[in-house]
């Protein structure tokens, strides 16, 4: 006999919760005084970072691997979704000296 479709929902939900996948975190890295704030060292495939520039200068977010490059006017945030595991050195293009490293686990 199938199920009525009010059903649905309440299985989807069930089956999430048992699957084991977690839920996504969002982290923020902050540009302030021309340095990158220390990146989460908890970072998972699938979660987000914000990244947010507090400085008066235009700064990027550019991953050494090319995988990501953000864009940062002064006072502005750009967001990213991590797409895959391993470490990531990333560096400001305008202000090279500015840099940081994501570990990344799966």
């Amino acid at each position: 006999m199938p199920l009525p479709m009010k059903s649905l929902p309440l299985l989807f939900a069930l089956f999430w919760a048992g699957s084991g996948v977690a839920a996504a975190t969002e982290y923020q890295v902050t540009i302030a005084g021309m340095k990158f704030s220390a990146p989460p060292a908890e970072l998972h495939v699938g979660d987000v970072i914000v990244w947010r520039n507090d400085d008066i200068f235009r700064h990027t977010a550019t991953a050494r691997d090319k995988s990501f490059d953000i864009d940062l006017p002064p006072k502005s945030e750009g967001r990213m979704t991590i797409g895959r595991a391993g470490a990531v050195d990333f560096y400001c293009r305008f202000h090279p000296a500015m840099t940081g490293k994501l570990d990344v686990r799966p």
